[in-house]
């Protein structure tokens, strides 16, 4: 006769799942900035206690950290899509700055990573820097193929753009004021660029 025994789960089964955590986290950080959300504010829009909250991500940071991925993978300027062989570089990098006006203007609330690099926390802070870097060497990267000479200044010009372009979207800038600071930076990037 054979007997089938039921799993023995030990402990409370998670009254939340973690990835939908991170999702509903994503906007609290996007909105306020990492430092002006607390523990408390997102336990509580999370419908969790603090005890499950630190078993789940350690630390807000650990949570934070999740968020940057998951705003990476879904919500940020895709580069990949837009810097293109087959276009001249001045103009795929016209597009990046005009996606980063549009995406920033819609979330009135900047770069969720680039406004993470300048929070207090220094885990989260090095978390967004991350980010930041990779996407800074990607852009890097793109224009030495063509522009080795001019890599390293037009990458730096341009996230320095973009950098503004966060805050100031952040501060209430309308989208045809940043599309129109976008734009004046493209035009300096084709001239510097010559193609």
């Amino acid at each position: 006769m054979a007997t089938t025994k039921k799993a023995n789960n030990r402990g409370r089964p998670r009254r939340f799942d973690p990835d939908q955590a991170v999702a509903t986290a994503e906007p609290l950080f996007h909105a306020r900035g990492y430092d002006a959300v607390s523990v408390s504010d997102i336990t509580e829009a999370l419908g969790i206690n603090p005890p499950s909250f630190y078993a789940a991500f350690d630390s807000k940071a650990g949570l934070y950290a999740r968020v940057l991925d998951r705003y990476a993978r879904t919500k940020a300027i895709p580069l990949r899509d837009l810097l293109r062989a087959d276009l001249p570089v001045a103009q795929s990098l016209a597009e990046v700055l005009e996606a980063a006006a549009r995406l920033y203007a819609a979330e009135a609330a900047g770069c969720l990573v680039i406004e993470g690099t300048r929070c207090n926390d220094p885990a989260a802070r090095e978390a967004a820097r991350v980010f930041h870097l990779a996407a800074q060497d990607r852009i890097r990267r793109y224009i030495a193929v063509r522009h080795p000479e001019e890599a390293e200044r037009v990458t730096d010009f341009l996230t320095t753009i973009m950098a503004g372009l966060s805050a100031q979207a952040r501060e209430g800038m309308s989208l045809d004021r940043l599309l129109a600071t976008s734009s004046l930076a493209a035009t300096t990037i084709a001239k510097t660029l010559s193609e």
